[in-house]
């Protein structure tokens, strides 16, 4: 079963525009994503899909130099441009990932995958309902389950969001939620706003010249010891879906 990792990704960015090349210890932070994401032992493939647009070049450039697959597709289709980056991978399963998100921790990809497979589900996620930390988050679904959604999706929210037709649709998909036994979905790793990746630099200013193969339980237990790292905790969980979903019912 060919399992491929989809991590999406682009400059565009409403809120930190170009955040995924912002230097990140040294290197970009897509990079520094890439760089994780590759331990997974479960991932036959990692895949970056970005857009055809021209402010996307410079992610396909540092593909190149990362030598990993670029898929480039539309820009605000971003279901469309996930489905055919899958499609072009022979994708059987797919992970999907996205860019934001520099703390990805590969053995917590690798047991959500083994989640899946074990469960039998279509769909699976540790993110619906979330419990743990934002910016952890991962999906796992089968090719079969993410073509149609590719081809029965038709709000603007389910063509943004990519599987949220899907986890939405629970009486026609068979959903899985890998949780974590405590509830930690307050906290915010994921990088929307300046005060994001200030954090984030924090973390890895503290912990990736002890030991690059820190894991997450290691970030919350810096956390833990130093509170003074967050800087980011008055932003929202799940700020973009919420504004898609108002583009869906516009006043």
């Amino acid at each position: 079963m060919r399992t491929v990792a989809i991590l999406q990704a682009r400059t565009s960015s409403s809120r930190l525009p170009g955040k995924v090349l912002k230097p990140l210890f040294g290197r970009p932070m897509l990079a520094r994503q890439i760089e994780r994401v590759r331990r997974a032992a479960r991932l036959d493939e990692l895949v970056v899909a970005t857009s055809v647009d021209a402010s996307d070049d410079a992610l396909e450039a540092l593909c190149r130099e990362e030598g990993v697959a670029c898929f480039r597709g539309s820009l605000d289709d971003v279901l469309d441009r996930f489905y055919r980056a899958a499609e072009a991978q022979a994708a059987e399963t797919v992970v999907r990932l996205t860019g934001d998100c520099p703390l990805a921790d590969p053995d917590l990809i690798d047991a959500l995958v083994e989640f899946f497979f074990s469960g039998g589900y279509d769909y699976a996620s540790n993110a619906v309902p979330p419990t743990f930390p934002d910016g952890l988050d991962a999906e796992v679904l089968g090719f079969g389950c993410l073509r149609q959604a590719w081809r029965q999706a038709t709000l603007p929210s389910q063509r943004e969001h990519v599987t949220s037709f899907i986890y939405n649709h629970p009486e026609r998909f068979r959903v899985g939620s890998y949780r974590n036994p405590v509830d930690l979905s307050h906290l915010r790793w994921t990088v929307d706003e300046a005060e994001d990746f200030e954090m984030v630099s924090g973390v890895y200013a503290e912990l990736y010249p002890v030991d690059p193969r820190f894991g997450w339980q290691d970030v919350l237990r810096l956390l833990e010891r130093r509170p003074e790292l967050i800087s980011n905790s008055r932003f929202r969980r799940n700020e973009g879906y919420d504004a898609s979903l108002r583009r869906d019912n516009p006043a």
